[in-house]
C-alpha cells in the first residue's frame, strides 16, 4: 500500500525547535501539515509526484466545507483567506526545509503561492462597552475566585495589549511592584508592558485570595475550591468566556481576546500615542503593522476630517 505521509516531517519539526521557534508555532505547523497529509491520502496522491496543479487542487480543497480538519472532523465553515495562507505557509516552509537539507522536493517552495486576502473594516466596540465587559465577571460568575481571576485577566489584556498566549503563560515573578511586566513575546522577542493601576489592583485582589504555591499568575479551577497548579488556562476557555459575557451584556459587536488588544492600540492611538511606542508595547516587528490601528480608527478618521478639511469652518 503506497504511503502518502510527508518524508522527514519529524526532522523538519526538530529543525524548527532547534532554531528556537515557539512550541505554539511547532504545534500550528504540525497541525497544518497533517491536514495536507490527509489531503494527499484522500486524493491518493504520493508526495513525490506532487505538481503545481496539485497545489491549486489543494487550495480548492481548503475552501470546501467538506474538507477534513487535523482532528478528522468535517469543516464547519469555509476557511478565511488568512487561515488558508497560514496553512500554505506551513507547506512552503516544509518544502524550503527539504531544499535547504538537499532532500528531494517535488516542487519549489516558491510554487506555493499565497492567496489574496480580503480587507475587513475593523470593528471595535465602544470604550464603555469594553469596560462593561472587563468588569462583567464579578456580576456574571457565581464563584468569587473565578470571577476575580477572569476580571484580572481581562484587565491585563486591555491594560497591556498583550497577546492571549502571552497572558496565559505569565508567571507571578514577571510583575514587579510598579506594575511593569517583562514578557517573552512572539518570535522570542523580549519587551516590557505596563499595568494600569486598576489592572494592578485586580491582580493583587485575585492573588490575595489564592492559597497555593503555583508560579503561574493565572491558574484553572475545577469545582468550587480546587486549583490545578501544574496546568494552565486554555485559550479556548478564555475566548469562550469573553463570548459568553458579550452575549449576556447584549453587546452587538463581536469581542475576542484579540479585540481587547486591538482596542488597546486603537484607543491609545486616538489619544495621540506615538506609533513607535505602540509598536514596542504590542511587540510588532514592523511599524506598518502598528500604524494600521491609527488608520483603521473611525473616530480618529472623523477627528482628522474635522480638523484638516479645507472647508471645515
Amino acid at each position: 500500500m503506497p504511503s502518502y505521509q510527508l518524508a522527514y516531517l519529524d526532522e523538519y519539526l526538530l529543525n524548527l525547535r532547534t532554531n528556537n521557534f515557539s512550541e505554539e508555532t511547532l504545534y500550528s505547523y504540525e497541525r497544518d501539515l497533517k491536514v495536507f497529509e490527509d489531503y494527499l491520502t484522500d486524493a491518493k496522491l504520493k508526495f513525490d509526484h506532487l505538481t503545481k496543479k496539485d497545489i491549486n487542487y489543494y487550495k480548492a480543497y481548503l475552501t470546501s466545507i467538506d474538507r477534513n480538519t487535523a482532528n478528522q472532523n468535517k469543516g464547519q465553515k469555509k476557511l478565511s483567506s488568512f487561515s488558508m495562507n497560514r496553512m500554505l505557509s506551513a507547506l512552503r516552509s516544509y518544502l524550503k526545509f527539504l531544499v535547504d537539507m538537499d532532500y528531494v522536493s517535488p516542487i519549489a517552495p516558491e510554487a506555493v503561492k499565497l492567496i489574496k486576502t480580503e480587507k475587513k473594516h475593523p470593528q471595535i466596540a465602544e470604550l464603555q462597552e469594553m469596560i462593561k465587559l472587563i468588569e462583567s465577571p464579578v456580576e456574571l460568575e457565581n464563584n468569587k475566585i473565578i470571577a476575580d481571576r477572569n476580571r484580572a485577566m481581562l484587565e491585563v489584556l486591555f491594560s497591556t495589549g498583550m497577546r492571549i498566549s502571552e497572558l496565559l503563560s505569565l508567571k507571578k515573578s514577571q510583575i514587579d511592584n510598579t506594575g511593569r511586566i517583562f514578557i517573552m513575546g512572539k518570535g522570542k522577542k523580549q519587551r516590557l508592558v505596563y499595568l494600569t493601576p486598576r489592572a494592578h489592583k485586580s491582580i493583587q485582589k485575585y492573588l490575595a485570595e489564592r492559597n497555593d504555591s503555583s508560579a503561574a499568575l493565572f491558574i484553572p479551577y475545577r469545582g468550587s475550591n480546587c486549583n490545578e497548579k501544574n496546568k494552565s488556562i486554555s485559550t479556548n476557555y478564555l475566548q469562550y468566556k469573553i463570548k459568553e459575557y458579550r452575549e449576556k451584556l447584549r453587546i452587538n459587536l463581536p469581542i475576542s481576546a484579540h479585540s481587547l488588544r486591538h482596542g488597546f492600540a486603537t484607543y491609545m492611538a486616538e489619544q495621540g500615542a506615538n506609533p513607535a511606542a505602540l509598536q514596542h508595547l504590542l511587540g510588532h516587528e514592523s511599524l506598518n503593522t502598528t500604524t494600521r490601528y491609527v488608520h483603521a480608527s473611525d473616530r480618529y478618521a472623523e477627528k482628522t476630517h474635522h480638523k484638516f478639511h479645507p472647508l471645515k469652518d
